[in-house]
């Protein structure tokens, strides 16, 4: 018989135990003998046994924890990985399935791994508290990005939460509106218009819905006549949009929340035998690969070129940095980026550098590092303090909230404004042109 070295366990003396275990991880990247020596360390602390959940490497030294593996989230990971590699670092992957708690599980066990730093793309906010409880406490940096708790900063937690950072969706997904109105209204004479959104309380979707109603004050020809979520996955868009149609014959554009929507709402539409880009406009958000294609082709408007790889350069970038003994300014603890707005009249640009770019980043990763290039440093995109009060605008705060200390400071000491200038005039290498990186 086999000897069994985890008793309370399965056996995981056996290889075939071990495999069936392996299969069922939402991670990448372990091998048997790193999956049994976490399962020892677990088995010490008494860190396991909710089956299912992620496993990584004991090697780690960066975690994505994404809430689910959409094409943005794909393309991200992806980056993720080559900017962990231009940095040296170990890299893992998990995909929380849309689970908050399966996040928080992922994330304790990664430090049970000895991971020295997570970015999270979040399915629920709320768990962003405990996440940072735990990073407190085990001496741990992360960073988050699109989803999170409103009126709870990385002031409010420690400075191992060492970076909130979003694009400024209000104007971008307002002027990707604005490219849908103004076409709806040049070719149709206007419309009715319907909306496919992400997810309920998710604060990106808050946020560029705000943008979207926005910018029917400068199109009255155009109206928004119902809205569905599509949960940011293609699945979601195309049974959102069929039933928008369905209750909506008329209709002429449809504003996606993500192009991951976008892609299912495309397919809606093909499916009830109408034209894409003919009948019925379709804009979307984030600059995906798909996206930017049916853009070249004509089937889609227009997306925001935020960039997957961007958020992936400037997190695993931030995580070096604070991990090799870098403090940033409480004015870089929270940072906005300036997205594109894509159209037909420059996708060929993007397409290039961010999508059909073979082997070569579309960013020079380490020229991201304050540590790896203390003087020619470029975050390669137009970046700037985060304004929770705007970035939150129509979101209720807490009884008795208020910004913490440190983040008001920053604001009434002019210390936004020069980081703010700080930050251009390192901007050297443009977003919208073409990669740093020679092949």
């Amino acid at each position: 018989m086999s000897r069994r070295p985890f008793p309370r366990f399965p056996d995981f003396s056996r290889r075939r135990t071990v495999d069936d275990h392996l299969d069922r991880l939402d991670t990448h990247g372990v091998s048997r003998r790193e999956f049994l020596a976490l399962m020892s360390a677990a088995a010490a602390v008494g860190a396991v046994g909710l089956p299912g959940t992620a496993i990584a490497s004991s090697s780690g030294k960066l975690a994505y924890l994404t809430f689910n593996l959409n094409e943005y989230n794909t393309i991200a990971s992806a980056a993720f990985d080559d900017a962990a590699r231009a940095f040296s670092l170990p890299y893992v992957a998990l995909d929380g399935r849309s689970d908050g708690q399966r996040q928080v599980n992922q994330f304790e066990q990664q430090i049970v791994a000895g991971s020295a730093g997570a970015v999270f793309n979040l399915a629920d906010g709320s768990a962003i508290r405990r996440i940072a409880a735990d990073a407190q406490q085990n001496n741990v940096f992360f960073g988050n990005f699109w989803n999170t708790l409103p009126w709870y900063t990385p002031f409010d937690a420690s400075e191992h939460y060492t970076l909130y950072a979003v694009p400024e969706e209000f104007a971008a997904h307002r002027a990707v509106t604005s490219e849908l109105l103004k076409a709806v209204t040049e070719h149709f004479g206007g419309g009715d218009i319907v909306a496919v959104t992400g997810t309920d309380g998710y604060v990106t979707d808050i946020a560029r819905s705000r943008g979207r109603d926005a910018a029917f004050a400068d199109f009255p020809k155009t109206r928004l006549v119902d809205h569905l979520p599509g949960n940011w996955n293609r699945e979601d868009g195309l049974k959102a949009t069929d039933a928008l149609l369905s209750r909506n014959p008329n209709v002429v554009g449809i504003v996606a929340q993500n192009d991951d929507i976008a892609q299912g709402v495309l397919a809606a539409l093909r499916a009830r035998g109408l034209r894409p880009g003919h009948d019925v406009l379709v804009v979307g958000a984030d600059g995906t690969a798909e996206a930017v294609r049916a853009i070249i082709k004509g089937e889609q408007l227009a997306t925001s070129g935020n960039s997957p790889a961007y958020a992936a350069g400037l997190f695993t970038a931030r995580i070096y940095d604070v991990t090799h003994g870098w403090k940033p300014r409480a004015a870089e603890r929270a940072l906005n980026w300036r997205s594109l707005t894509i159209t037909k009249a420059n996708a060929d640009v993007y397409r290039k550098r961010f999508v059909d770019n073979g082997k070569v980043a579309p960013f020079d990763y380490r020229r991201l590092s304050r540590v790896a290039h203390p003087t020619d440093w470029d975050l390669q995109a137009e970046v700037y303090p985060l304004d929770f009060e705007k970035e939150w605008t129509g979101i209720a705060r807490p009884a008795g909230y208020t910004l913490p200390e440190a983040y008001r400071q920053a604001r009434a000491n002019g210390e936004f404004e020069t980081v703010a200038a700080e930050y251009k005039a390192h901007y050297t290498i443009p977003f919208g042109g073409p990669s740093p990186v020679h092949a």
